[in-house]
């Protein structure tokens, strides 16, 4: 599994994830990067599961995208029907939590899309660790959204063994 983490302070967003590639209970990979910019930069996305799976439904998230003029939420929507109802894809095992400028979305193949309250969002076997230590960094620091997403994966990665500190951030301001 993987650990991806997005954080929206002061006018910017940063979405952040880990390098590593579990296969069983062996790291595989250390440095692969599970966070993308999608529709010509304008929106980032990550997907934490099955890599196969999670570049799979990037790809098809990305079309979707196209298809809505870079609408992110009618295309997340468009994409859990699709995901959910489809025969192949109902079967990848994957998340993605996608963002622009004005939209955070977590995505899944049981047709959730759900758009956080206080602007902070994670996926992933270190998703709730890296999801609470940037709530308590975006309330208790001065610290940028890019900074919060590196203290917070920075600690996830130390409690979570399917997270590594090897950390891509890719952001949007």
């Amino acid at each position: 599994m993987t650990t991806i983490l997005a954080v929206r302070h002061k006018n910017a967003l940063a979405i952040g994830g880990d390098g590593q590639v579990t296969h069983g209970a062996m790291a595989v990979k250390h440095e692969a990067r599970k966070v993308r910019r999608l529709y010509e930069g304008k929106v980032v996305a990550g997907f934490a599961g099955s890599a196969a799976d999670g570049l799979t439904l990037l790809e098809k998230f990305e079309g979707m995208l196209k298809k809505a003029q870079g609408n992110v939420p009618k295309a997340a929507v468009e994409l859990a029907k699709e995901w959910r109802s489809d025969k192949v894809l109902r079967r990848l095992e994957s998340l993605l939590l996608v963002a622009d400028r004005q939209h955070m979305l977590l995505i899944s193949g049981a047709g959730d899309v759900i758009e956080p309250d206080d602007g902070v969002a994670a996926i992933g076997s270190g998703g709730g660790y890296a999801v609470a230590a940037a709530r308590a960094l975006v309330k208790h620091s001065d610290l940028t959204a890019r900074d919060i997403v590196q203290e917070s994966m920075a600690i996830a990665a130390k409690l979570c063994v399917y997270t590594n500190d090897r950390i891509h951030i890719e952001e949007l301001s």
